[in-house]
């Protein structure tokens, strides 16, 4: 299903899909809590939950014992993770995954670590189209809870950079190769200005000043991405937004008492390991075989939710929610219709109260939540090509 108000861009109709839940225009379905709780807390268990959790590490079939135990050290610290990812960087140019095995001959990629307001090192990564390819305009990424803008991002960076386009991302403080503990959120809109310092930098690069700049978020990086947007709504040509979390519904949301807890454990025990987490790999990986693929990156975080990671991605959503109207800019929002991470009605939400006259929402039939990196390999591509064909749309030449 494509819905799009946009005086450029009109892309092809799929075919319709409905979901089997009520219609959003009278009953819309929302973002469900994440599984923050603890069980004897936690009030009722809807039927389709919301939880922005990495899962369980999924086995590694292949590996020496040697790599096995550089894959299950203490990734608590950025070094540790660091030296994992540079011991698993040949295998994971071995693996069966299209975005891995994608041939983008002379994409030229640079790493670097700037540093935040706080002296943090941020890891920063580029990928530029080849040399004497004109660049259209710049793309900066913003990844989901417990993952890193490397592994999978590797290979949609590229190709989106061989249609002309310069991508930039970041991992944030506490996430894949910037420091910072593990999984750890103290404050979600100093995340946000982290993110936004390290963008500012590279609006200022010689190879795309002046050009048009989009965010596009996954995820949690989507709810990263609308807070960016609605902090500097005039200084971004446009929004992506890939399963973007945004919502919480009222009838799983907890009861005051139960807010003012968390919110104490938050103070009392921060960095604290409180809130299991379920493996969501099966509702997030649609094929069986990228499903496997998804366990080798190696630096993601996938142990229980920090206290205080929790409250700040409550907070993230309950701020967003409240200004779904202040979305102005041009967006694109791409959804699994099947996704019972993020749910695809909360897009059609945002879609329909965005005050944006440029607006767009696809829709993917059978999609489930990792829509860029889950689903059968021609799905992803459909994915990518919908992507670089709303960029064009959008950027005029020089």
């Amino acid at each position: 299903m494509i819905l799009s108000r946009t005086p450029t861009f009109r892309p092809p109709t799929a075919p319709p899909f409905h979901r089997k839940s009520s219609s959003p225009s009278k009953h819309p379905q929302k973002m469900h809590l994440p599984s923050f709780l603890p069980s004897k807390l936690h009030p009722k268990t809807p039927k389709t939950h919301f939880r922005v959790t990495a899962g369980k590490r999924l086995p590694m079939e292949g590996l020496s014992q040697e790599m096995c135990a550089i894959a299950s050290q203490n990734l608590d610290h950025a070094p540790a993770r660091r030296r994992v990812r540079s011991a698993f960087i040949d295998v994971h140019q071995q693996l069966d995954h299209c975005l891995f095995k994608m041939d983008h001959g002379g994409i030229r990629t640079e790493e670097w670590y700037g540093r935040n307001s706080r002296g943090m090192e941020i890891f920063c990564k580029s990928w530029l189209p080849k040399v004497g390819d004109r660049i259209k305009g710049a793309l900066c990424f913003c990844h989901g809870y417990g993952s890193t803008c490397t592994f999978f991002f590797e290979g949609i960076a590229k190709r989106i950079a061989a249609s002309g386009y310069a991508i930039y991302a970041v991992d944030y403080p506490g996430f894949g190769l910037s420091e910072g503990l593990h999984g750890y959120i103290p404050n979600i809109d100093e995340l946000v200005g982290d993110v936004i310092e390290q963008f500012t930098n590279v609006k200022g690069r010689s190879e795309v000043k002046g050009l048009p700049f989009f965010v596009m978020g996954e995820s949690m990086g989507g709810a990263v991405s609308l807070k960016i947007h609605l902090k500097e709504p005039d200084k971004w040509d446009g929004v992506i937004l890939v399963a973007p979390m945004c919502k919480i519904a009222e009838d799983v949301m907890p009861p005051a008492i139960v807010l003012k807890l968390l919110a104490l454990m938050s103070e009392v025990l921060p960095e604290a390991k409180l809130f299991p987490q379920k493996d969501t790999s099966e509702l997030s990986y649609r094929d069986p075989k990228n499903r496997k693929t998804a366990g080798y990156n190696v630096i993601s975080y996938n142990d229980n939710m920090r206290s205080r990671t929790a409250v700040e991605l409550l907070k993230a959503t309950s701020d967003i929610e409240t200004q779904l109207d202040k979305v102005s800019g041009p967006v694109l929002i791409l959804h699994g219709a099947e996704d019972k991470v993020t749910d695809p009605l909360v897009s059609r939400l945002l879609y329909e109260k965005a005050s944006s006259k440029d607006k767009t929402l696809k829709l993917y039939p059978d999609g489930f939540h990792c829509i860029l990196q889950g689903e059968p390999d021609d799905r992803i591509f459909t994915v990518l090509d919908d992507i670089v064909t709303w960029l064009d749309s959008r950027c005029s030449p020089n």
